[in-house]
């Protein structure tokens, strides 16, 4: 497996661009869930993954093509994180002749990786 981008803010305006391949896109919400890959037999394991997620999902969906695993990682959002595009990267949205659902599920994915990386540097400081 080849090595994921950080998640900088370039690596998520990268995302809504289009600009990162699904597949990198989606390895970096299964790395974050805690999917871990194994070299040896080429496959995803959920072992440290949340058992909502690993009961729903024991390999892990493929978001942007996956409508109901798309809502679960939006409904996983804390609410207070619900506005990180805006609050954040400063993303005004997309017109109303771009709302396809390739693009909003990337959103919902930037926004969710956006949670994940506030929450994750909250803990570090315990």
């Amino acid at each position: 497996m080849p090595e994921l981008p950080p998640l900088t803010n370039a690596t998520l305006w990268a995302i809504l661009h289009d600009e990162l391949d699904d597949s990198t896109v989606n390895q970096l919400v299964w790395q974050a869930l805690g999917y871990c890959y194994d070299e040896t037999c080429h496959q995803w394991g959920h072992a440290a993954v949340p058992q909502d997620w690993g009961s729903a999902y024991p390999e892990p969906p493929d978001f942007i093509a996956s409508r109901p695993a798309t809502v679960k990682l939006t409904r996983s959002i804390p609410s207070e994180n619900k506005q990180l595009l805006k609050e954040e990267l400063g993303f005004p949205g997309y017109q109303v002749n771009e709302l396809v659902p390739r693009k909003t599920r990337r959103a919902t994915i930037v926004n969710w990786l956006l949670s994940y990386r506030r929450q994750r540097a909250s803990s570090a400081h315990f």
